[in-house]
């Protein structure tokens, strides 16, 4: 999962306050979320938060999110502004505020795991429809925009003879040419933004030319979906159905790949540690392809509870206060929990994140690394049982 998006926050200076809150609305609509965030905002004025900040949040909180059901958001602000704001899928149990020099970028992070990057394109012989949801530090709103190819000879002619294959071959070159502009534009915009998956339906003949027409490696990011129509008429509740089962299935792929990979790597015992110490040690260093961390911990949780020492470099991290003096000049030193810092860490190396389901593969202290190259200064698992009371084992359950 990219985490890419949170990166700004590591350039800002702080203090951050972090928000992670129940934004269901039932029978009172705008009250019941506002109540819940005066509790919240009582508790940051305690731990030094000021007004300004709080009034920003406030009135974002607020702001309906356009989504309905039971579902959270998680919003991170400083003096400058609001710097992350995102909806969950499942309320937190408990309203949770926090002030200080480093945001809470667990929640952030999980918000973002819930959600995919992709770009939803609905085609017919005249164009398409464009609509972005990107995890880029906002709201879920989706961003629209048509792209028409300029061909209009669209239909073809149902009498016969020559003038008839001259309107045909007309029609077939109109959708090509449409098709390609598509194409074009699509190729550019897949360039910039880097979604994770294009979500394609509309015209079955302009789906064909459209997937002929684009780049390669715009192509292979092509998943199709029924039910999709530019026209009237669309079973928009259904197509919606489908959409969402796409990217669920897709959010399935993508954490299933990463753990693949680790259970290879890990096996062979180059690619892959597991255990608190271990992940710590390979941060620092600078390995970390995905950082993996298990789904059972958030906060108030044990991972949550252990401590981790940090500089102001996301690289300088180190177990103990000792530890991190020994990585050189480091100022800015902080005790962080582990799940801050970890993230931190991984974010500051470009590295990605993934929530591991507990019944699909155990980690020692509930956390592991996909690692970017080995050499003999890489830590090992012979490490990890001091730190865990599994032995240092890592169980394949999947």
């Amino acid at each position: 999962m990219k985490i890419d998006w949170l990166k700004p926050l590591l350039g800002a200076p702080g203090p951050f306050v972090t928000v992670y809150i129940d934004a269901t609305r039932s029978g009172e609509g705008d009250r019941e979320v506002e109540n819940r965030w005066k509790s919240v905002r009582r508790s940051l004025e305690k731990d030094g938060a000021t007004a300004p900040v709080l009034d920003m949040i406030g009135e974002e909180i607020v702001r309906p999110t356009r989504v309905g059901g039971p579902h959270g958001r998680v919003v991170v602000a400083d003096e400058t502004g609001l710097l992350v704001d995102r909806v969950t899928k499942t309320p937190p149990a408990v309203q949770k505020g926090t002030f200080g020099p480093f945001p809470a970028l667990l929640q952030a992070a999980g918000a973002a795991d819930e959600s995919v990057d992709y770009l939803r394109i609905v085609v017919d012989r005249l164009g398409a429809d464009l609509t972005w949801s990107e995890a880029g530090g906002h709201l879920p709103y989706a961003e629209h925009e048509s792209v028409e190819g300029g061909h209009d000879v669209v239909n073809k002619a149902s009498s016969g003879g020559l003038s008839h294959k001259r309107i045909e071959s007309r029609a077939e070159d109109s959708w090509e040419r449409n098709a390609e502009a598509v194409a074009t534009e699509v190729d550019r915009q897949v360039a910039a933004h880097r979604p994770e998956v294009l979500l394609l339906s509309g015209d079955v003949r302009a789906v064909a030319l459209l997937k002929g027409a684009l780049q390669k490696k715009t192509a292979e990011l092509v998943v199709d979906v029924a039910g999709g129509s530019r026209g009237h008429g669309v079973n928009e509740d259904a197509f919606e159905a489908n959409i969402t089962e796409a990217l669920e299935a897709f959010r399935v792929q993508r954490r299933e790949k990463v753990l693949d990979e680790f259970r290879l790597e890990h096996g062979r015992s180059t690619g892959g540690v597991t255990g608190l110490a271990d992940v710590i040690a390979v941060l620092a260093r600078g390995q970390v392809k995905e950082l993996l961390l298990s789904d059972e911990y958030g906060p108030g949780t044990e991972l949550d509870g252990r401590s981790v020492w940090v500089g102001a470099e996301p690289l300088q991290i180190a177990a103990s206060r000792d530890d991190l003096a020994d990585l050189g000049a480091v100022t800015d030193e902080h005790e962080l929990p582990a799940t801050i810092a970890l993230v931190r860490a991984a974010l500051g190396q470009d590295s990605g994140l993934t929530f591991v389901p507990a019944e699909s593969l155990s980690l020692v202290d509930g956390v592991g690394a996909l690692l970017r190259w080995h050499d003999s200064g890489t830590p090992g698992d012979e490490l990890a049982p001091s730190m865990s009371s599994d032995g240092g084992r890592i169980e394949n359950l999947g």
